[in-house]
């Protein structure tokens, strides 16, 4: 396939948020509990309200102690690419994708964490990054639920993101990090893979091009790139609603 863009989750496709928010909540089962019970809401509510909100919300009904959530957003800027991650953007790149980012977050945050793939990602020479007045590599377009006014699964977020990168969705190749990101961005006419780095089990109905544990497994097969052989992905016993 020949898509003109690449269009990522931002804090599962390309950041392990999973290793914050399980040290965060002090175990990785309190962890998986909390953003459970997060995911069910941002997925749910549809329409923006406060990120920071819906945190601190899902660590209640989570049963967690109020010092939970106010630790998650505290660490933040510790958020850290998949390893990776840095190299499969630059190769894009290097490549010509228009690169953007749609996220579930505020605008304040979602900036911070695509800011933590950008510096990993950061070249030595300004022809890599398209841009002759800057020496590091940049997204060509980051939009969060904040700006959209919506949370993914909702159509109005990956349209936000379109409108801003200028490409229809057949165009767009969308990099999911989760089986609600398959399904939401597929229903736009987006061709989807799923970078599944944890193994979640996937909703009924998903059907992305790719399904593997690694950005290069995902993306480097459809898009004619070097890439190494992929570990065999495993399954983690998750509820539905968690992605």
């Amino acid at each position: 396939m020949s898509p003109r863009a690449i269009v990522f989750d931002l804090l599962t496709a390309l950041l392990d948020s999973w290793t914050l928010w399980n040290k965060a909540a002090g175990s990785e089962a309190a962890g998986r509990r909390w953003r459970a019970r997060y995911l069910e809401l941002t997925f749910g509510c549809g329409a923006y309200r406060p990120y920071e909100d819906l945190v601190r919300e899902s660590a209640r009904d989570a049963g967690l102690d109020h010092s939970v959530p106010e630790s998650l957003l505290a660490t933040w800027d510790e958020l850290q690419p998949w390893p990776e991650a840095p190299e499969v953007l630059r190769q894009l790149r290097q490549a010509g994708y228009l690169l953007g980012v749609v996220t579930n977050c505020s605008m304040e945050r979602g900036r911070r964490a695509a800011a933590r793939c950008e510096e990993a990602a950061a070249v030595s020479s300004a022809p890599c990054t398209g841009r002759q007045d800057s020496p590091l590599f940049l997204f060509d377009v980051v939009i969060t639920a904040e700006e959209s006014g919506f949370y993914k699964p909702r159509a109005e977020a990956y349209a936000a993101v379109l409108a801003a990168l200028g490409v229809q969705p057949a165009d767009a190749l969308f990099v999911a990090g989760s089986s609600g990101d398959v399904l939401g961005a597929a229903k736009v006419g987006m061709p989807v893979v799923w970078h599944n780095r944890i193994g979640l089990k996937p909703l009924p109905g998903s059907a992305p091009l790719i399904h593997g544990q690694s950005l290069r497994e995902v993306l480097f097969p459809l898009l004619s790139l070097p890439h190494q052989d992929a570990v065999p992905a495993g399954v983690v016993d998750i509820p539905h609603h968690q992605i």
